[in-house]
């Protein structure tokens, strides 16, 4: 047996100014054999497929990988490129392949293409053939409709968030998917949509009542012969797309009754829990959360977790400039978003002491740039492997970097946009995470598999940026305004 194996993701917020260009996703592109390469032995989707084709004796051909994290929407261009990758990749291998296994995010929108990953699955599709067997691993934040069904032969999401288990879900994937080649199942795949739109800040699946259908899904998975896979989509509320939104997908073994059962079931159950499933009474105002960690820091013989988590692309100024204004101490801003301050300081060098304009770059809503004179401690280009339990063992490289203090804050800036969701921001400048009172970051919920033991609390802080708490504040044009809570707009 022979599989292709490519990826294209992007968590697109379509709410940010410009898109996301080539330049971006070619930063993490790899073809052919280096795809394979470089994601064996990583928790990721790829690296899931690639453990099970070794262990099932499956030859692999590399297309495609590029993905570009949580931006601005695709542009036009970019889509093009990379489903025209897939696709010519696709049909170049046509007589010697059996089926293809694929990573999409699930998030993906361009500004003309609000089912973008929809429409990856219906160009290969077209291209291929409807016998032409596709498996997808997809992130849990996907926002998924019935064109994802119908054009995939298999669908899995991530259990989890924080995604520990990306390459559990490549895992799950490709058994399927090998399964399905060697006659051993028929899969039957049904979706149901529960008209929930959830903020990432409420999708950490150790939250009740989302723990619950969690545990719900592993259950049915284990008790109905039938069923094959369970995925829980939370959906991606800062995407305006149509299908923008939880989702239930069930696979079952040639039994479609038992698939749409299912997947029934669990949608009803997620919109019963719906009003529960937001955690309001988590969220604080920028004042009263520096109050209330202040108070906490104060008895804490850890640190106390500040969470600016409605920051979309790690730059926003809101907490920062109130924790400057209070002259807070023991404080550490880790891989704030501000490429043109970073090679500012690389230009002057450690030990040198300069003005910039600090971050608040991204749009009119990330609070606008800090007027600081910073000490420079560190400054130069960072490289290295992920230690984390996400994306273990995969590289990365954030381009010019720097260590400033302003004040007596400490901040670490980086050139290429990635949260501080493990210990590699502190070990990365020699920091010892225990020297501070305060930790200031700007993940939704994977930071809570490093972070929650480490931290004495954590307390969330709600801004006016582009990922806020209250939805109903958005300015949508797409998604559904029957959903709940856009419906008590």
């Amino acid at each position: 047996m022979k599989l292709a194996i490519a990826g294209f993701g992007l968590e697109s917020v379509t709410f940010l100014p410009n898109t996301t260009g080539i330049e971006d996703f070619e930063r993490s592109a790899c073809r052919a054999a280096a795809l394979i390469e470089t994601h064996r032995d990583t928790n990721s989707v790829l690296g899931g497929f690639i453990k099970v084709a070794q262990e099932e004796n499956v030859e692999l051909v590399g297309i495609v990988y590029a993905n570009a994290g949580a931006a601005a929407a695709a542009s036009e261009e970019a889509y093009l490129k990379y489903v025209g990758e897939i696709v010519d990749g696709l049909v170049q291998h046509r007589d010697e392949i059996d089926g293809c296994a694929l990573f999409l995010h699930g998030a993906l929108a361009t500004p003309s293409q609000r089912r973008a990953d929809a429409g990856v699955l219906r160009a290969i599709r077209q291209a291929m053939g409807q016998d032409f067997a596709i498996a997808v691993g997809m992130d849990l934040h996907g926002n998924l409709g019935a064109e994802n069904i119908e054009h995939a032969s298999i669908v899995t999401g991530y259990y989890f968030s924080p995604h520990t288990d990306m390459a559990q879900t490549g895992e799950r994937a490709a058994r399927a998917l090998i399964r399905t080649l060697r006659g051993e199942i028929k899969p039957r795949m049904a979706l149901r949509k529960p008209g929930i739109i959830l903020p990432s800040i409420f999708s950490a699946t150790v939250l009740e009542p989302l723990a619950e259908l969690i545990r719900d899904a592993r259950q049915l998975e284990r008790s109905e012969p039938a069923i094959v896979d369970i995925s829980i989509f939370c959906g991606f509320a800062y995407a305006d797309v149509p299908d923008c939104g939880m989702s239930v997908v069930v696979i079952a073994d040639d039994d479609q009754g038992a698939a749409d059962r299912v997947a029934s079931l669990l949608s009803a159950k997620a919109w019963g829990l719906r009003a529960s499933l937001f955690k309001r009474e988590l969220i604080h105002s920028v004042g009263s959360g520096l109050d209330h960690a202040i108070a906490l820091a104060a008895r804490a013989a850890a640190p106390v977790c500040l969470l600016e988590h409605a920051d979309r692309l790690n730059d926003s100024t809101y907490v920062l400039r109130e924790m400057l204004s209070r002259g807070i101490n023991k404080a550490y801003a880790p891989f704030m978003f501000d490429p043109l301050s970073a090679q500012r300081c690389v230009q002057v060098g450690a030990g040198a002491t300069v003005m910039l304009e600090l971050c608040g770059k991204s749009s009119a809503q990330a609070g606008g740039p800090l007027q600081v004179c910073a000490q420079v401690l560190w400054a130069g280009r960072k490289q290295f492997v992920i230690t984390g339990p996400l994306y273990t063992g995969a590289s990365i490289d954030l381009g010019p970097c720097a260590l400033i203090r302003v004040d007596n804050i400490l901040i670490s800036l980086v050139s290429i946009q990635w949260s501080a969701i493990d210990l590699d921001c502190f070990a990365q400048f020699d920091l010892d995470p225990s020297s501070f009172d305060f930790v200031l970051l700007r993940s939704k919920t994977h930071f809570r598999h490093v972070y929650a033991p480490l931290c004495a609390a954590i307390v969330i802080i709600d801004t006016p940026d582009w990922g806020p708490a209250d939805l109903r504040r958005l300015p949508y044009e797409f998604a559904s305004s029957d959903s709940y809570p856009l419906l008590e707009r």
